[in-house]
């Protein structure tokens, strides 16, 4: 890496945060997030909602950054930003703020994919935390996106395996509004499901030829469980709610494992990593842990700030494409479906 000083911010706006990081030679010096609480009450994200809060977010976020960061905007080398994949209001927000402020400033700005950003969060300098050598399996796991990614280097990504229906993050939270739980369900089923019997019911996994998920079957199957067994005793999802929870918890991490297995079986690939949302549940980072043992894998978990949305990733992929001279057009446009 270069010794000169290079400082990066990046904008992080696909769904409903707001964030803002400023990354100095590979080290984060600020993270700074905002959430949107707004969207709980609707049990999903409203598109329009996000962007909204979006707009009122963005410049006290990117102020606060460079103010934990103790630098100036002047002193920046390049604005980074994601250009998708996520919501289009969304993305617009942060793809027009980062034009206009790299643009006054006179430097460079950068896009970054989302999703490479995942998993190139594993290359943010951390003590305590190993960078996965190349190449090596990323399976990149959220509310909108399940994928195996065979990763060669920092920029030459393959997507080998993807979800056909239903992302991970939505099998949790769609099951978990069955129950009754808020949303996102997936922190509070990962918290139950620690005090349940993981084993209590069956679930089918569906099968998927090959290292393809789908979760809509699965959903639809706990639908009519739980619709029969209330049926029988109205009382059943009280009385039973942490062993629900374990269940459904267990069946999912069971799909995710199989997958990994298969992808890592068929490429010889033993170096696992996780990125995402959905890789701060516990169950599965204790799954991705029990496979070191048991398939002799070596694996890669981020430090938990930078699992979910955030905007350290955006730098880091920011910084690496500085160094490689990737640089964006004042033209180029949000893509609400950008692909690896």
């Amino acid at each position: 890496m270069s010794s000169q000083n290079i400082y990066i911010l990046g904008i992080e706006s696909s769904c409903d945060d707001t964030a803002a990081s400023v990354i100095h030679n590979g080290k984060i010096l600020s993270n700074v997030v905002a959430g949107q609480k707004i969207h709980e009450e609707f049990g999903g994200v409203v598109p329009e909602l996000a962007s909204r809060a979006h707009q009122q977010n963005i410049v006290p976020v990117v102020h606060q950054a460079l103010k934990k960061a103790n630098i100036t905007k002047e002193q920046l080398n390049a604005v980074a930003f994601t250009r998708g994949p996520g919501l289009m209001g969304s993305l617009l927000v942060g793809t027009s703020f980062a034009k206009s402020l790299a643009y006054g400033l006179n430097i460079p700005l950068i896009d970054v994919n989302h999703m490479q950003a995942h998993i190139l969060a594993h290359f943010i300098d951390e003590e305590g935390f190993e960078k996965p050598p190349f190449p090596f399996l990323a399976m990149t796991i959220s509310g909108g996106h399940t994928q195996i990614v065979k990763v060669d280097s920092y920029f030459n990504m393959t997507v080998i395996g993807e979800t056909i229906d239903d992302a991970v993050g939505e099998a949790f939270d769609k099951s978990g509004k069955i129950l009754g739980l808020g949303y996102p369900a997936g922190p509070e089923i990962d918290k139950r499901a620690k005090l349940g019997n993981p084993k209590a019911f069956k679930f089918t996994k569906p099968k998927v030829e090959g290292l393809n998920f789908s979760f809509s079957g699965l959903k639809t199957a706990i639908l009519y469980f739980i619709q029969r067994e209330v049926k029988a005793n109205p009382n059943f999802i009280e009385e039973n709610l942490n062993d629900i929870c374990a269940s459904i918890q267990y069946t999912i991490i069971g799909i995710l494992i199989d997958k990994l297995k298969l992808a890592s079986k068929q490429t010889g690939i033993k170096h696992i990593a996780i990125g995402g949302g959905v890789s701060a549940n516990s169950g599965i980072r204790q799954a991705l842990k029990n496979g070191e043992q048991k398939f002799g894998w070596t694996t890669y978990i981020p430090k938990f700030e930078f699992t979910t949305d955030n905007a350290a990733m955006i730098a880091i992929v920011g910084y690496l494409k500085y160094l490689e001279g990737d640089f964006a057009e004042q033209s180029i446009m949000a893509s609400a479906r950008l692909k690896i």
